[in-house]
């Protein structure tokens, strides 16, 4: 076997001799696109890569990972956002789709990647095996689909928005922009819609030039988390030197990487294709912390407008999310990523040795760890939440290989520090960031301060008091077509006869917690801002993990769809949400304690 040993060797020589076939045409920009789950580091991702030269790095299109961080309805409307406020609309956007996988391996067109490829069945329908490790409410993806309510507040709102059975699908643009010709792809998510096309349209691949992913752990040792030498009350013992970082069940999976574990079997696919991979997994995330010095600087730099976006984003999670520890425990995973692989690889891809002035690089043969057989067939192995000790899971574990299964990839395994001295910034990729991120070119176009100095936000509370109201009612609503319908009903109903004193929103229905905004809306609309609006669990009963109350099952929600006719329309309201007038009131992480009935409680008394 001393030939596998020799295979990463033996790729370096042939990159050597034909590097210069990996260059772009002179004169004609890298073509990327981007894979993303729209996560709080995506935004920074996105937003340094709009900033690049476009006559060096052109971004042609982004598709959604819809199976991870965010959902498909909130992510979609909030990537149109960002692009129209850099005046991108020109960028094409990628989400779900309707197809299936086939009993037999047949996969149909336009597979939405809402399931990781071992549970996709011929539907959108469908589970949440390895997803359930991802929080769902606060700290998840509530706060994610609303960018802990940021991104209302900031964003201006484009003509783009999901339409069902209008909205390109993720298979659609990376059919369309990878059969365009040469091409670089970022995955900044968990793999699923890039492996579906792979195994849909292998011819294309010799278009793939090169993937880059943030994901996994080769040689990594997690620093978050207390030992058993060190550990406090504050900081209880966890993750104490793990190879992965999933922090909600760390004694089930003490191995992956969330973005990998999201999908294993879609990453082995990718990283087994045959394109050229660079990855930067935690080994390398780990020594690039978001530090408070950098943390400092940002807030001391913010000389455009998506340079604040990023910052309030990162000051939200801080404030919100992190105790003392955030400093230590947040990294800048994906825009290191992007910087590592545009700013140093790409323009210097005749480097024979491959190194670039952010980190440290290293070929290294290794593979995704799956005990999945494909199109839903398991070995029983992994229900992540499984209680039968430590390492007993591998599911999404990059591991480092010998041997027929091992693929030679470029792994960045450290953060260079900045050169020179004098800089309190002690990584070099700190000051290219916030460099970049503050360019003049391609700046936000809008400002409502400046633009619209005469904008104020309204409060439309009617006043009853001349009027003997009817009875009093409070509407419990999962958000569906239907109840929106029935709020509507509610809200025409003279208040001499119906009194809508309050309403619930049960997020385990036919719509995600992130939709309140809606119901927000709607009553703005109606001129009802007065009716008290409180947000109900996120989870059914006896659904949540003991150990980790944040993340659980989805034992009835697997029953509805997640693509049309399911919770990306609800989601959207069918696209129609994004005709209704802004309210002044939303979603933020900050309120998220009030939304939990109090007031209700009080009327009900």
């Amino acid at each position: 076997m001393m030939w596998r040993r020799n295979l990463c060797v033996v790729v370096v020589l042939i990159a050597g001799v034909f590097g210069g076939e990996l260059c772009t045409v002179e004169g004609r920009p890298h073509r990327i696109l981007l894979d993303t789950d729209v996560d709080t580091d995506d935004l920074l991702a996105l937003s340094y890569l709009l900033k690049l030269n476009r006559s060096e790095f052109e971004l042609e299109a982004v598709t959604i990972s819809a199976n991870a961080w965010t959902d498909a309805g909130h992510s979609v409307h909030h990537i149109y956002d960002i692009l129209y406020m850099m005046n991108r609309d020109d960028i094409a956007v990628g989400v779900g789709g309707e197809g299936g996988i086939l009993e037999d391996g047949a996969i149909l067109p336009d597979v939405g990647g809402y399931l990781p490829i071992i549970e996709q069945k011929v539907s959108t329908v469908g589970g949440c095996r390895f997803r359930q490790a991802i929080p769902i409410g606060q700290g998840g993806r509530l706060d994610k689909d609303t960018n802990f309510g940021v991104r209302k507040s900031f964003l201006p709102q484009g003509c783009r928005k999901y339409s069902t059975f209008q909205q390109p699908t993720a298979q659609q643009v990376m059919i369309d922009k990878i059969s365009a010709g040469p091409i670089t792809v970022f995955l900044i998510g968990s793999h699923t819609n890039f492996a579906i096309f792979l195994m849909n349209h292998p011819h294309l691949k010799k278009n793939v030039e090169h993937i880059y992913i943030m994901g996994g752990g080769v040689e990594s040792s997690t620093p978050t988390g207390c030992c058993p030498g060190n550990g406090t009350s504050a900081c209880p013992v966890s993750q104490c030197g793990d190879i992965g970082n999933l922090f909600t069940d760390y004694n089930s999976n003490p191995y992956a990487e969330f973005n990998i574990f999201g999908d294993p079997f879609a990453a082995y696919q990718v990283f087994h294709s045959g394109i050229p991979v660079t990855l930067v997994p935690l080994d390398a995330r780990n020594t690039i912390t978001l530090s408070e010095k950098l943390f400092k600087a940002f807030e001391q730099r913010q000389d455009t407008n998506e340079a604040q976006y990023c910052f309030q984003s990162l000051k939200m999670a801080r404030d919100t999310l992190f105790d003392s520890n955030f400093y230590s425990s947040y990294f800048m995973w994906d825009s290191f990523t992007i910087g590592l692989a545009v700013s140093s690889i790409m323009r210097n891809s005749h480097n024979q040795d491959e190194q670039n002035e952010f980190a440290d690089m290293k070929y290294m043969n290794v593979t995704v760890v799956t005990s999945n057989e494909p199109y839903g067939i398991s070995d029983g192995s992994n229900p992540f939440f499984d209680g039968r000790g430590k390492g007993k899971c591998k599911d999404g574990y990059t591991a480092k290989v010998i041997g027929p299964d091992a693929v030679c990839v470029l792994v960045a395994k450290k953060a260079k520090p900045s050169q020179g001295t004098g800089s309190e910034l002690d990584r070099a990729f700190y000051k290219n960031f916030l460099d970049v991120i503050n360019l003049a070119q391609h700046t936000r176009r809008f400002n409502f301060t400046t633009e619209f100095p005469y904008y104020r936000e309204v409060f439309y509370k009617p006043d009853f008091r001349t009027k003997k109201l009817g009875k009093p009612v409070i509407f419990d609503m999962d958000m569906s077509d239907g109840d929106f319908l029935a709020l509507f009903y509610l809200l025409k109903v003279p208040v001499q006869l119906i009194d809508l004193k309050a309403i619930i929103v049960s997020p385990t229905g036919w719509a995600n917690a992130a939709t309140i905004h809606i119901v927000y809306d709607l009553l703005h609309m109606m001129g009802r801002d007065d009716i008290p609006v409180g947000l109900g669990d996120v989870f059914t009963m006896n659904q949540t993990d003991p150990f980790f109350p944040a993340v659980g099952d989805c034992k009835y929600a697997k029953a509805i769809p997640h693509g049309s006719g399911g919770f990306l329309d609800s989601d959207t309201l069918f696209g129609f949400a994004r005709d209704l007038p802004r309210s002044p009131r939303r979603y933020t992480a900050e309120n998220s304690e009030s939304l939990v009935l109090p007031e209700i409680l009080l009327i009900l008394n």
